[in-house]
């Protein structure tokens, strides 16, 4: 069982801890489904490479992924428009649903990669190795060694106030500096452990915290205390009952939030509470 269990607990455990922080921005921005849309942008460059000939799970794929997902970021950070009636959750499910139709379409010519691709989506935690976790590790621990060199910008322009980066242009480019960190992380966790978990990685812990602090910090340290002991329940679970591994630790998590929901002493107002990470 540990020779199982115990790479994909430890696989869970690098995905929570830039997760659950992620999902603290995300969500103060409001834009709940940026993930599923990033990962789709990202599944169409795989299929686009693999169009021209450059095979799924390799490294070409993940460069061609990547590059499209960087596209993505950057589209992300010109929709967001101040003072305008249109939310930006509303262009980020227009790109999820064209990205989507595009990579049907594309799929079309290469019908014998449509399972490879599903694959992807899906996911499969229970077959990631030492050597992809190392890897994955250290690709994050230098996302978060970015996020926090600049923790000040970053937290301005999901928090606010805006104007602490300094004007319009200065916004731009610290808000696509966050979706292309972003992406480079949604671009590796899926094909690790899929859209579904990848997802409840990065809402739910972020989601539960909030029911019961203020401060950024402790956001944190709360999801990562919530989404590993969920992680450890869903895969014990998956092996007691023979159930799929990442649909396990999907409904493990969403258990979380009913629960985090009747324990709440009471509901912090505001998207980040004025929490910083110091």
């Amino acid at each position: 069982m540990l020779e199982i269990m115990l790479p994909a607990f430890a696989a869970c455990a690098v995905l929570i801890g830039i997760h659950a922080y992620l999902g603290v921005h995300i969500i103060a921005r409001g834009v709940i489904f940026v993930d599923l849309a990033l990962a789709q942008i990202a599944a169409l460059g795989a299929v686009t490479g693999a169009l021209f000939g450059v095979p799924l799970h390799s490294a070409g794929s993940y460069f061609f992924s990547l590059g499209f997902t960087l596209l993505g970021a950057g589209l992300f950070s010109l929709t967001r428009l101040r003072d305008s009636e249109v939310p930006q959750e509303a262009f980020i499910g227009i790109v999820y649903v064209v990205s989507a139709a595009l990579a049907v379409m594309v799929m079309d010519r290469i019908p014998g990669e449509a399972e490879q691709l599903k694959e992807m989506l899906v996911g499969n935690i229970l077959f990631t190795d030492w050597k992809e976790i190392g890897k994955t590790a250290l690709l994050y621990a230098g996302v978060g060694g970015a996020h926090y060199l600049f923790r000040d910008k970053f937290l301005a322009v999901s928090c606010g106030p805006e104007e602490s980066v300094h004007g319009e242009r200065n916004v731009r480019f610290w808000d696509f500096a966050f979706y292309a960190l972003f992406g480079l992380v949604v671009t590796s966790s899926v094909a690790i452990a899929g859209v579904l978990l990848v997802f409840a990685f990065l809402i739910v812990p972020a989601v539960c915290s909030m029911f019961f602090y203020k401060g950024v910090a402790e956001r944190l340290v709360f999801g990562w205390v919530t989404g590993l002991a969920a992680s450890a329940a869903g895969l014990v679970a998956s092996y007691k009952l023979d159930l799929p591994s990442g649909a396990a630790v999907v409904a493990a998590f969403g258990l979380l939030v009913p629960a985090a929901y009747l324990l709440r002493s009471k509901t912090p107002k505001g998207a980040c509470g004025g929490g910083r990470l110091k």
